[in-house]
């Protein structure tokens, strides 16, 4: 059941990305608050960040990115974290993605929940793992790197801080590099989710919100 799943969301992200092809002519820019920019009507240090993201591993400009422009000189900046926080962090994927949809769940941040939980779903999070994070409940079964990622993450933001426990579990599961990842991932995510919510980023056609507001999104 889970290969057919996956099996199904690549196919979907397949069709969804031929149908989308992002050219400096189709940039593909959604927003509500922030008005979507076409190439032409762009400042250069827009075009520049525009270049730099179609030039890279994203590929496109979806999300966060037509909000980021208006400060483009942080935007560009900020696009070169994310890029190397998602492709390149030490993290594996599947706790990569796990954090990503903690700090989406944190904020509410509706599109980015919907865009991560593919991937999310994609790189073998557990479903019954994602569908816990959702309702703001602690997952009965995670595998033990995503349950100190979990504890790590979900620490930080309830208490500002990691306890020596806390801190040393994901030391001795991820590694200096790998604790200091999932700091930046997430924080990362912080700047998307707040400039999603901001902007009150429509979601693609067709989806729903599946976040419900909680008191405590973190159990």
């Amino acid at each position: 059941m889970r290969l057919l799943l996956f099996c199904v969301c690549v196919i979907a992200a397949g069709i969804v990305g031929a149908q989308t092809k992002v050219t400096k002519d189709n940039l593909g820019l959604v927003g509500d608050r922030f008005k979507p920019l076409t190439y032409n009507e762009m400042t250069p240090e827009q075009k520049t960040m525009v270049d730099h993201m179609l030039a890279g591993e994203r590929g496109g400009m979806g999300g966060p990115f037509n909000v980021l422009l208006r400060s483009p000189e942080m935007g560009d900046l900020g696009q070169q974290l994310g890029a190397r926080m998602r492709f390149h962090s030490a993290l594996p994927g599947n706790v990569r993605e796990t954090v990503i949809i903690l700090t989406a769940r944190w904020w509410m941040a509706q599109y980015e929940w919907n865009a991560h939980k593919r991937l999310a779903l994609q790189e073998g999070v557990n479903p019954a793992v994602v569908d816990a994070i959702a309702a703001g409940k602690r997952p009965a079964a995670m595998d033990p790197k995503t349950e100190v990622a979990y504890n790590f993450v979900t620490e930080l933001y309830k208490t500002r801080q990691a306890s020596d426990a806390t801190y040393q579990a994901a030391k001795n599961t991820f590694g200096e590099r790998g604790v200091v990842d999932m700091i930046g991932l997430s924080g990362w995510y912080d700047i998307v989710s707040k400039a999603l919510n901001v902007d009150r980023h429509p979601l693609p056609d067709g989806a729903q919100p599946e976040l419900k507001p909680l008191a405590n999104p973190f159990p």
